[in-house]
């Protein structure tokens, strides 16, 4: 699921700081980001991201909680100790790890633009030339768009990607780029089948799209830090990371490619 600016002052919370004896407090995105992480119609929590951080707490044997909040929130209430792990579909970039460090990866998808139906494939500069594109704020694609698109297009700027997928279904923009998971989730959706199509991934950059998806931790956590490597790579090797897939999958999302936020 993203670039955040580095010095957005947090909301006022009332959780007390992390201690050993505390939970395990996993701060994550306030909107729906299916198939990663959703409410049902209780208000609970669920989806492939939320499976893989109960398995991971299960293998560190540790009660954990989870905190939400706006995503451009995220990193300044990790540093300022409202939580202790943020586990929201967030790339590692190096300009991240300027503030804050991550654990390993635990999936990598790329990143995509979808477009209405009577605008022809394509995913590059030339593709886009004289369009509007909607990007949610503080992500890796719109670092993107800065570098490879800004010359030939115009960007539109969202708090969420549901507002995005809103303008674009009814015409008001040409195309919407994100991670192509969840992209692809509303192309398929009742409000997306009938207006919108995959126009294609992007092409790839490390440097601007990260190296795949972690949880991102306080530097100075490096305990925590080991006992979530550990955790991750346990649930990979028992088969637990699989099963869990399985359940919203059909492919590797390990995988390769670059993706997130």
């Amino acid at each position: 699921m993203k670039f955040i600016p580095l010095l957005l002052a947090g909301a006022a919370f009332t959780l007390s700081a992390f201690t050993a004896q505390a939970d395990v407090r996993f701060g994550i995105m306030n909107e729906s980001y299916p198939p990663f992480f959703a409410k049902d119609a209780s208000g609970k929590w669920q989806g492939w991201e939320i499976d893989l951080m109960d398995a991971v707490c299960a293998e560190m044997k540790e009660k954990c909680s989870i905190v939400e909040l706006s995503w451009d929130g995220l990193i300044p209430a990790l540093t300022s100790k409202k939580f202790d792990v943020i586990w929201s579909s967030m790339s590692v970039t190096e300009e991240r790890k300027k503030v804050i460090d991550f654990t390993d990866k635990y999936y990598n998808t790329p990143s995509r633009l979808i477009g209405l139906k009577d605008i022809k494939p394509g995913a590059g500069p030339e593709d886009v030339k004289g369009k509007t594109i909607g990007i949610q704020v503080s992500t890796i694609q719109s670092e993107y768009y800065k570098k490879y698109f800004a010359k030939v297009a115009t960007e539109k700027t969202y708090q969420t990607l549901d507002e995005a997928f809103q303008d674009l279904a009814s015409g008001r923009i040409d195309y919407v780029f994100g991670d192509s998971i969840v992209l692809d989730a509303f192309v398929k959706s009742d409000a997306g089948k009938d207006c919108c199509a995959n126009m294609g991934d992007v092409a790839d950059d490390v440097e601007v799209l990260g190296t795949g998806v972690g949880g991102g931790l306080r530097k100075e956590d490096t305990q925590l830090k080991e006992k979530l490597n550990a955790a991750i790579a346990a649930v990979r090797a028992n088969g637990k990371y699989d099963e869990i897939t399985k359940k919203y999958f059909d492919f590797d999302i390990y995988g390769k490619k670059v993706s997130g936020n």
